[in-house]
């Protein structure tokens, strides 16, 4: 499948969800897009594509969206998953980090032995949309072990700042629909 037919199935298959989960804030809901099986096998396959020369050897999944994608992509690569959890949600020893939403604070958690010395780790989510969640997924890879990151998103917000916050991390950021 071309880019611009992925492209449209994409938009045609994602929901904006106004005022949600607060008053000004547009959610871009995949539930449509997990519930279509062509459109989400199309997503998994321009993913893989565009991954495979990082060649990763850990996807880390970050709650809850990035598990679904991310389970399934590790999967297929024959490499581990990692899920980093909202706080208190893993019943191991953690490494937490805080960050910014557009709409809050949060933080997230990983293992201590989630990841080898030195792994390449690939992070995924749906969105990057200010870079917090995700600089903080860097910040967790980074403490649990990981050597090179990459970071693959189902879809980027072009108009918000996430990809320069992570310039300083790595260059390789990957996103199947950009949203301006």
């Amino acid at each position: 499948m071309i880019r611009t037919d992925l492209q449209e199935l994409l938009l045609a298959n994602l929901r904006d969800v106004k005022d949600f989960p607060k008053p000004g804030i547009v959610f871009k809901d995949i539930t449509p897009l997990l519930s279509n099986p062509d459109c989400l096998s199309a997503v998994v396959e321009a993913m893989l594509a565009d991954i495979v020369d990082f060649d990763p050897e850990i996807i880390v999944g970050i709650e809850s969206r990035g598990f679904i994608i991310g389970a399934i992509l590790a999967s297929r690569l024959g490499v581990p998953f990692v899920p980093l959890r909202k706080s208190g949600k893993l019943p191991f020893t953690t490494f937490k980090e805080s960050y910014g939403l557009e709409y809050g604070t949060d933080s997230l958690e990983i293992h201590t032995d989630a990841i080898p010395k030195g792994a390449r780790v690939l992070i995924h989510d749906d969105v990057l949309a200010t870079g917090g969640t995700a600089l903080a997924a860097s910040k967790l890879c980074e403490r649990a072990g990981a050597g090179e990151l990459a970071y693959a998103f189902l879809m980027e917000l072009s108009f918000l700042p996430g990809r320069e916050k992570l310039a300083s991390y790595s260059n390789k950021i990957i996103s199947t629909l950009n949203i301006s």
